[in-house]
C-alpha cells in the first residue's frame, strides 16, 4: 500500500496551522502530515502537534526552500511514495488532494502535479494582485517555452511528486524561486509534470 504524505511548510502560522493540519486529515485521510515549522517564534509547532501533526523543527528561519527541502528528505527517509506540498496559511484546499493523487496516479509517466489557479473552475478562486498576476505571466511564457509544455501557474506551491520526485527534491530544493526553479530541475532531470484545476484561499493570516 502506498505511504502518503502532506509536507506543510509555516513560519509563524499559529493562526492557520491548526485549521490547515485538519483540513488534510479531513479531507485526505490516507495522509501523514508533517508541519515544518521553520524557525517560528510563535506556538506554531505546539498547536501543529495537538492538530495532529508530526513537527520538524528548524532552530531559527532558513526559508520557504529549505523548509520544503526538510520535509522531502523526512519522506525520504521514511518511504513515502507520495508527497504533497501544502501552505501552511490555509490558502491550498485539501479537498483538492484525492484529484492531485488520482492525476498523478493516471498516467505512469507522471512524477508531479501541481494545482493550477489559471485553468478551469481555478479561475474563480483567489487570484492574488495584479502585479503578482503579471510576474506569474512572465515566468508561465519562459517556463513553458523550456519544458515544451503549458505551464500556467509556476508559482503554486501546491504540487504532488511520485518517489522520484520525493528523491530529487530531497537531494536538492531551490532557495531563491522555489516554485519555479523547481519546474526547470524537473525538467532537466527529465521528469514529467502536468497541472490540474483548483480553486486557491485568501491567506487565513
Amino acid at each position: 500500500m502506498s505511504k502518503l504524505l502532506a509536507i506543510v511548510p509555516a513560519y509563524n502560522e499559529s493562526g492557520a496551522i491548526a485549521a490547515t493540519v485538519t483540513d488534510i486529515l479531513d479531507n485526505a485521510p490516507g495522509f501523514d502530515v508533517v508541519v515544518v515549522d521553520d524557525g517560528s517564534t510563535d506556538d506554531t509547532a505546539e498547536i501543529a502537534r495537538t492538530a495532529g501533526a508530526h513537527v520538524i523543527r528548524h532552530p531559527f528561519n532558513i526559508g520557504i526552500g529549505g523548509a520544503v527541502q526538510s520535509g522531502y528528505q523526512y519522506a525520504l527517509d521514511r518511504g513515502y511514495d507520495v508527497a504533497v506540498q501544502v501552505d501552511g496559511d490555509g490558502q491550498h484546499d485539501a479537498r483538492y488532494i484525492p484529484e492531485l493523487l488520482q492525476m498523478l496516479r493516471s498516467d505512469p509517466r507522471l512524477n508531479m502535479v501541481s494545482g493550477s489557479r489559471f485553468i478551469g473552475d481555478g479561475e474563480s478562486g483567489y487570484q492574488s494582485s495584479a502585479t503578482r498576476r503579471m510576474g506569474i505571466r512572465i515566468f508561465s511564457g519562459v517556463l513553458s517555452r523550456i519544458t515544451g509544455r503549458a505551464v500556467t501557474d509556476p508559482t503554486s506551491g501546491f504540487r504532488m511528486t511520485d518517489r522520484r520526485g520525493i528523491e530529487l527534491f530531497a537531494r536538492d530544493y531551490p532557495h531563491d524561486y522555489p516554485e519555479v526553479e523547481a519546474v526547470l530541475m524537473l525538467h532537466h532531470h527529465r521528469l514529467v509534470a502536468a497541472e490540474v484545476p483548483v480553486r486557491m484561499r485568501e491567506r487565513t493570516t
